[in-house]
């Protein structure tokens, strides 16, 4: 990376820009998690975005304490929505924790894609949302938040608005502190360009290191020429972060000699194991195996891949390439969003494109494929991919563990999902008031 160039960025967009930013909270939230004083009867609550590309909003829910939803009432988010993934309608921002709730569930924060920012809501104890700061971000289309102890880092899917699609697309990080009034203040040089398109960003348990997943990793069209399907960078005193990142890795290489699809990294969590921390990635198989774009009839099985993020941030794979499925071509085909049980001995990876939750078993970084189907709704057509599906997206648990809620991007509407023993999931409810195209980000509590 070109550290002159960079320098020259952080002093350009904090002399004309305001930053900000928003927070994730961390799949061991639970271990520290303060109850919040309640003035309803809801259990708690489940926001979702619309995206919306004039004006985008958060729809609120009350959760009851058999995790059904309740309409509370819809928020603009004083941004807009946009679409960055070909335009039909599924997965638009091709990230996931796009919408997130800090880890004292005082503040939510949504990215605002089509407007460069992000918003910051404050949570009432009536479990509705009030706007408090709405901050201008560094480069294009902000898809995706992190959070550690008041430290926030958004990233960007490019750097400079430069590039003709997903495939050559080069995005960027910024870093920003959150105070208690919801207010974002930037870091100044904080800013750090990558070398492809990120599609998911946190922090680790331990607040160390920041990791960055990618969807267009080993893209011929990148210039770059990065392989890389993770990337790690150190969090330094101050709230900076190294240069350069002090590791990189990828499942998959460029015209491997089993022609498997790249790895296409969205989703991933970070959690903590008898002292040990490991990553865990969703992997769609999208991109070819030679590095050309995605199409439909090569899409591959999807799969999960997990490395043990070590002291020093260096990676060391632990299970690499778990499909959902039993073969190459027999699974299914979008694993991009995961959540792992509180317990962290199961975690759900949702797929995309065939609407259905996977569940996998979790033990010392080592995965296992339980349930290759464990929900399932309405799927693609044969001819017809996008036409019929439900477009399963972001998923989220509720802070009890007890219900799982389950984004359908192309109807409008949520799952929930009661949780069983070994991740098994039970139908619940659908609840509808949704748009029934480009919905992106889901939080529960």
């Amino acid at each position: 990376m070109n550290i002159v160039k960079t320098a020259a960025i952080n002093g350009l967009i904090f002399s004309t820009l305001s930053l900000s930013i928003s927070v994730y909270a961390q799949s061991n939230f639970q271990k520290f998690y303060k109850p919040k004083p309640q003035a309803t009867s809801f259990e708690g609550a489940v926001y979702a975005m619309t995206n919306d590309f004039e004006a985008n909003s958060i729809v609120s829910y009350g959760r009851n304490d058999d995790g059904t939803l309740e309409l509370i009432n819809t928020v603009l988010t004083g941004g807009k929505g946009a679409a960055f993934d070909g335009g039909e309608g599924l997965d638009p921002l091709i990230s996931a924790y796009s919408l997130i709730i800090t880890d004292d569930r005082e503040h939510v924060i949504a990215v605002n894609a089509g407007s460069n920012t992000v918003s910051v809501f404050k949570v009432n104890d009536d479990f509705s949302l009030r706007l408090t700061d709405v901050q201008q971000v560094y480069g294009v289309g902000p898809n995706s938040v992190a959070y550690h102890n008041g430290l926030v880092y958004v990233s960007s899917i490019d750097a400079d608005g430069q590039f003709a699609g997903e495939p050559d697309q080069e995005g960027n990080l910024t870093g920003f502190r959150i105070n208690e009034r919801g207010r974002l203040r930037p870091i100044r040089n904080s800013v750090r360009l990558l070398e492809n398109r990120p599609s998911a960003v946190q922090f680790s348990p331990d607040g160390r290191f920041l990791v960055v997943s990618s969807i267009n990793a080993g893209s011929v069209s990148l210039n770059s020429g990065s392989n890389d399907e993770i990337v790690v960078y150190e969090v330094r005193r101050g709230g900076r972060l190294s240069r350069n990142p002090v590791s990189a890795a990828a499942s998959t290489d460029v015209n491997n000699p089993d022609n498997r699809n790249l790895a296409s990294a969205i989703g991933f969590e970070i959690v903590q194991e008898n002292g040990k921390q490991y990553i865990v990635v969703t992997e769609a198989r999208e991109f070819q195996a030679d590095g050309t774009p995605p199409a439909f009839a090569a899409l591959q099985t999807g799969s999960v891949s997990t490395w043990e993020l070590g002291r020093f941030g260096e990676l060391t794979p632990v299970a690499i390439d778990v499909i959902t499925g039993t073969g190459q071509f027999d699974g299914e085909r979008t694993a991009c969003w995961i959540e792992f049980s509180h317990d962290e001995s199961v975690f759900w990876v949702s797929n995309a494109l065939e609407s259905t939750i996977s569940t996998y078993s979790f033990e010392d970084g080592k995965t296992e494929l339980l349930n290759r189907t464990a929900a399932a709704g309405t799927g693609p057509a044969e001819g017809d991919p996008f036409g019929t599906t439900d477009g399963w997206v972001d998923l989220w648990l509720s802070d009890d563990g007890d219900y799982l809620y389950q984004l359908f991007g192309l109807s409008g509407s949520i799952g929930v999902y009661k949780v069983g023993e070994n991740g098994a999931l039970d139908f619940v409810q659908t609840v509808s008031d949704l748009p029934q195209q480009n919905t992106q980000g889901i939080v529960a509590f």
